[in-house]
């Protein structure tokens, strides 16, 4: 016969697990939200769409609540559940991925932000390289959410080893745009548009990798011990600096 404090213990339990899964769920509509916004914000791009682009910028705010809402919820489990192991990993987890994306959707109002002024200027052929980058990196998102809900380690550093990849094409595209603009200088204001929206999708894609880092300690409960990958070019353009 199952005693009142049984209940009462099993009921804890699996309000503690509702409320786990109720924070891995706004993450996950961040993430979404977050990839909605860079598809978004390229497309503005592409179609000279200024009315989207508004609405890119606009529907940032709702990133920021739901960041809002996931520290509201850490703290109110933190405090209330004293949580150990597993559980402070995936609480933590969830914290600082909320806040990686954020910065994703952040990085994608900008995108948006440089369109409505782009829009305005003459059309430049280098705009035809962007896609493809966001395309990469928007599946890279895509991945790592995939990731975080699976708890997929090998899945995530599938995700951290594609940086490599992003910075190639982010390299690939600043020398085509510098290309532009010493062939023509009235491309130059265009072109420098280009290159900070490239910028933003490569930092993006550095956002993507702390993730893939995250849930590796989320799930093994140890800092990877890696170093993070980077492209060749993307080293040659930023060397590091020498004190």
């Amino acid at each position: 016969m199952t005693t009142l404090q049984g209940r009462d213990t099993a009921h804890t339990v699996r309000s503690y697990e509702e409320e786990l899964n109720h924070l891995a769920n706004v993450v996950m509509r961040m993430g979404g939200q977050a990839e909605a916004q860079l598809a978004s914000a390229v497309q503005a791009v592409l179609r000279r769409d200024s009315e989207l682009a508004t609405r890119v910028v606009v529907a940032d705010a709702r990133i920021d609540e739901m960041e809002q809402e996931v520290h509201a919820f850490t703290v109110r489990l933190l405090a209330l559940r004293q949580p150990m192991a597993d559980d402070l990993r995936a609480i933590v987890g969830a914290l600082k991925i909320s806040a990686d994306l954020e910065r994703i959707g952040d990085y994608a109002a900008n995108v948006a932000k440089r369109a409505l002024v782009l829009n305005q200027l003459p059309p430049v052929p280098a705009v035809s390289g962007l896609p493809s980058m966001a395309r990469m990196v928007q599946e890279i998102i895509n991945d790592i959410l995939d990731a975080y809900i699976e708890k997929d380690v090998e899945k995530a550093l599938q995700v951290w080893r594609r940086d490599e990849e992003v910075d190639d094409l982010h390299t690939s595209l600043f020398r085509e745009v510098i290309t532009y603009m010493m062939e023509d200088p009235r491309n130059i204001t265009a072109c420098t548009h280009l290159m900070f929206m490239a910028k933003n999708i490569e930092r993006i894609g550095d956002h993507a990798t702390n993730i893939a880092e995250t849930i590796h300690f989320l799930v093994t409960g140890k800092a990877l011990p890696l170093r993070r990958p980077k492209g060749k070019a993307e080293t040659d353009l930023n060397p590091p600096v020498v004190d």
